[in-house]
């Protein structure tokens, strides 16, 4: 097997083994950590059919997580793919309206963040121990709503480690900031911003990139690193479910061996559907892959013109996780279609920092032909979801439903009947009153939680644990500050 190495798309780091990258999480020149190559599946699609999710987890990351011994990554595995999940297949398919929906909410909050940071506490410690690290880790994260609260939920109280959570303070639903505010944990810090996500995304990058304030927080014995998609330790585990749901839907006999099947993911920061690019260019046979954006539509318009722009009205919509203006992921594959010139990429990344926006080359547009661009509107979520209950009685999240009205534009336009899978991000519990409003907007009367119990009327689905908790929990996390002061609140909390 391959030993892969990682290096950064800006160029100033190469070779370093892969957990030294997710030990780092960002590269010091501010680019990402990329392999040098994308290596293949050396499983047939046959065999990887026949294993639960566990395994099929060790047989993708395996071969990306080349310097963790076969012991340390199978730990990391059986730890966190456990009963913090409700379901043994961890990552279930439902097949409804014509589609198959990749239910990625299982875990303990409930939204596929949780399919990478149930693992990334493990690969991280591990990490620290094989590259002898003295300092104590300290998790720097901007969240749009999901990611915070599964960082929170995987970090709190491990030891040698803080985590400080930045959120918009007005851009998340009130059961995403109920989630966070009522983290328990020493080591946990919850921060609400005065600003949006792409505010509180450029200040942690700027912390990052600070060498200032890393050598005095290496003095105090912290090094920072993080928990976002930036971290190619969050990126890997989950190329793990676009494998695992062809081999079921080979299992179940959905599909024929090697069949093509499209996938579709509702996209915010990219990484999501990096993830399953990087499984296309692994071998799994998917055809295309269709890039679902809310009325933030930056990536819509990137595919359709070759022009990234975020200058433009950022909007709060009822999905807030793609309420996201610079979608950091998508420089891993500019980097690619660049024809990994970090030189190149250096440049777009400066400009889209300077003025705001980039234009790719033709060259390089030719290459995005296995990926296809559309949105929804707030009207077309709603009517989304409210149409999939009507016809099925399956109730989907407020991304989900992007997700789908984008498919059904997406086939509508091209007559395209390929078997395909809908990436399900979040559970609806997370956004009852989007949810229940779509449905009924009588329901707009009642209170959030309320609200929970309707739905679980409505879906016969139970009330998650995660929702329970919360439900009466106190709020231990008060914090807020504006942009400017992002730095000096993590200097507080770790009194440096």
């Amino acid at each position: 097997m391959k030993n892969i190495l990682y290096k950064s798309t800006r160029g100033a780091e190469e070779n370093i083994t892969a957990s030294a990258a997710v030990l780092k999480g960002l590269a010091s020149d501010g680019g990402l950590f990329v392999p040098q190559e994308i290596p293949a599946l050396d499983k047939s699609l046959e065999e990887l059919s026949h294993m639960n999710y566990q395994e099929v987890a060790y047989e993708v990351m395996k071969l990306f997580l080349s310097d963790y011994t076969e012991e340390e990554l199978k730990y990391c595995i059986s730890h966190a793919y456990d009963d913090k999940f409700d379901t043994p297949e961890i990552a279930p398919l439902a097949k409804a309206g014509g589609a198959y929906y990749l239910e990625l909410f299982h875990g303990a909050t409930i939204a596929f963040k949780d399919m990478a940071l149930s693992i990334l506490p493990y690969l991280m410690t591990t990490a620290a121990k094989k590259n002898h690290a003295e300092n104590d880790i300290v998790i720097l994260t901007a969240t749009s709503g999901d990611t915070g609260k599964a960082a929170l939920a995987g970090f709190a109280d491990v030891p040698h480690t803080r985590i400080i959570v930045f959120y918009p303070k007005d851009g998340v639903s009130p059961i995403q900031k109920k989630q966070m505010v009522t983290q328990k944990g020493a080591n946990t810090l919850v921060v609400g911003v005065n600003g949006n996500f792409d505010d509180c995304q450029t200040g942690v990058k700027k912390m990052f990139g600070d060498q200032k304030l890393a050598a005095d927080m290496g003095k105090a014995g912290f090094q920072f690193s993080s928990a976002n998609s930036i971290n190619i330790g969050r990126l890997i585990p989950q190329v793990v479910y676009y494998v695992y749901a062809y081999a079921k839907l080979l299992e179940n006999g959905e599909i024929e061996n090697g069949e093509k099947i499209n996938v579709v993911v509702p996209t915010g920061n990219f990484g999501n559907i990096l993830a399953a690019y990087y499984g296309k260019t692994m071998g799994l046979p998917i055809e295309l892959l269709i890039c679902a954006s809310n009325e933030n539509k930056v990536l819509y318009d990137f595919f359709r013109t070759g022009v990234y722009d975020r200058n433009r009205e950022f909007i709060l919509t009822s999905s807030p996780s793609m309420d996201i203006l610079i979608s950091s992921n998508l420089e891993r594959l500019i980097y690619k279609i660049a024809g990994e010139n970090a030189e190149k990429d250096q440049f777009m990344m400066e400009a889209l920092s300077k003025d705001g926006k980039y234009e790719i080359t033709p060259e390089m547009r030719d290459q995005l032909s296995c990926f296809y661009g559309n949105f929804a509107t707030e009207q077309e979520t709603a009517a989304g979801i409210r149409e999939l209950y009507k016809a099925t009685g399956y109730v989907i999240d407020t991304h989900t439903a992007v997700a789908r009205e984008v498919y059904e534009k997406y086939k509508a336009q091209t007559g395209d009947q390929r078997k395909t899978v809908i990436a399900s991000t979040a559970s609806p519990y997370k956004f009852t009153r989007s949810v229940m409003t779509a449905i009924d907007p009588t329901f707009d009367a009642k209170d959030d939680f309320a609200l929970v119990d309707e739905l679980s009327k409505l879906s016969n689905v139970p009330v998650p644990k995660a929702i329970e908790e919360i439900r009466n929990a106190d709020v231990l996390h008060k914090t807020t500050c504006e942009v400017s002061e992002m730095e000096q609140t993590v200097r507080s909390f770790l009194k440096k």
